[in-house]
């Protein structure tokens, strides 16, 4: 079940930046976009969505719960009751009435319809920041801080993804590029800011290494090293790009995409990490131990160990060949070479971090 829903949250993640970007690009000049064409139905599909998926975590619950009280009056008591099921009746209600307004009205024929399109997921944002982990333990800090995380990473990734995947050429992209390139730069600085509040409540900065030993400390490490290859992506895409448009021949969309890609990654990774117990509410014992930590530690481990790192010759050696394939993604994009390529690239550049940083714990 874990995994369904790992992938279900993504999906959810994803929904709403499919939403939200579609939304946004529908302000934007023609002159200052490709030509997107995004079919309503995705958008149907996308609020169906949120709707229907968010409802696994709760539907989750009430069977764990159902035994020996009866299925209806746990679901009952749950929906009403619980924090997570007032959440989805709220994150219901606002999707049902999302989804009416999509039918009914064209938000590309009428600005003013983008616009309560825009309001209206970002209502459904602070119900989902309202019934977040991090709400759960500050109501103030941890909702404002989820509402602004998620915001800022709505707002970047859906621009970039319905331009990747829907846009039906690549016309005007250097325009595009000049308001889009300090429009994700905002948001990745407020998606970092924001994202080091957040792991404060689940992580002190003095702990972040001590909970590579846990199986969320590990998913937390992978998506921050994902955000590497996806920061090579975004120079890429935003300065070095820049160069090529002279070309009439050159397609800048497979590298938007491959950024995209990457993205879904994150999500994927971050979605993980709402389906394990943070460092905070896990006794570090063997059992609790993640099988990945015991696979790459070169020790034994001790219950109230701490985890330092040292340099030897392996990880530096690690961290050459990660350099070489930054270097060996960007050759790749200036030589022409498959995108396929430059993924691998990726890969491995994640995976030399990776094991750069656990072969160095002492």
């Amino acid at each position: 079940m874990t995994f369904v829903e790992t992938i279900t949250q993504a999906i959810i993640y994803l929904c709403f930046a499919i939403l939200l970007g579609s939304f946004i690009l529908a302000l934007v000049p023609q002159v200052n976009k490709p030509t997107i064409s995004i079919p309503k139905g995705a958008l149907m599909t996308a609020t169906g969505g949120i709707a229907l998926l968010s409802f696994i975590p709760v539907f989750q619950l009430i069977l764990y719960l159902s035994p020996g009280i009866g299925y209806l009056q746990t679901m009952q008591s749950v929906l009403f009751t619980f924090e997570v099921g007032k959440a989805w009746l709220f994150t219901f209600i606002i999707a049902t009435i999302l989804f009416i307004f999509i039918v009914w009205f064209d938000y590309r024929k009428n600005k003013s319809y983008a616009y309560i399109g825009i309001a209206i997921v970002f209502i459904l944002i602070l119900g989902l920041a309202w019934s977040s982990h991090a709400s759960s333990l500050d109501k103030v800090v941890g909702f404002i801080s989820h509402t602004a995380h998620f915001t800022a990473v709505s707002i970047w990734v859906g621009i970039l993804f319905v331009v990747s995947w829907f846009a039906k050429d690549y016309s005007n992209w250097e325009s595009f590029l000049k308001w889009f390139s300090p429009t994700a730069m905002f948001c990745l600085v407020g998606t970092i800011i924001s994202g080091f509040i957040l792991m404060s409540f689940v992580v002190e900065f003095k702990d972040y290494t001590n909970s590579w030993m846990l199986p969320y400390g590990q998913t937390l490490l992978i998506k921050h090293l994902l955000m590497i290859p996806l920061l090579v992506y975004a120079l890429i895409n935003s300065i070095i790009l820049k160069k090529k448009l002279s070309n009439q021949l050159f397609n800048p969309l497979p590298w938007a995409r491959m950024e995209s890609i990457i993205v879904l990654l994150i999500f994927s990774a971050t979605a993980a990490l709402g389906q394990q117990s943070p460092p905070h509410e896990t006794l570090l014992t063997e059992e609790e131990i993640s099988s990945l930590f015991t696979m790459f530690y070169q020790g034994q481990f001790q219950p109230g160990m701490t985890v330092n790192l040292m340099l030897n010759a392996t990880s530096i050696a690690l961290c050459g060949l990660a350099l070489l394939f930054i270097a060996l993604m960007m050759l790749s994009f200036i030589k022409k070479a498959p995108v396929i390529l430059s993924i691998l690239m990726s890969v491995l550049l994640v995976l030399c971090l990776y094991l750069s940083i656990m072969l160095g714990i002492q």
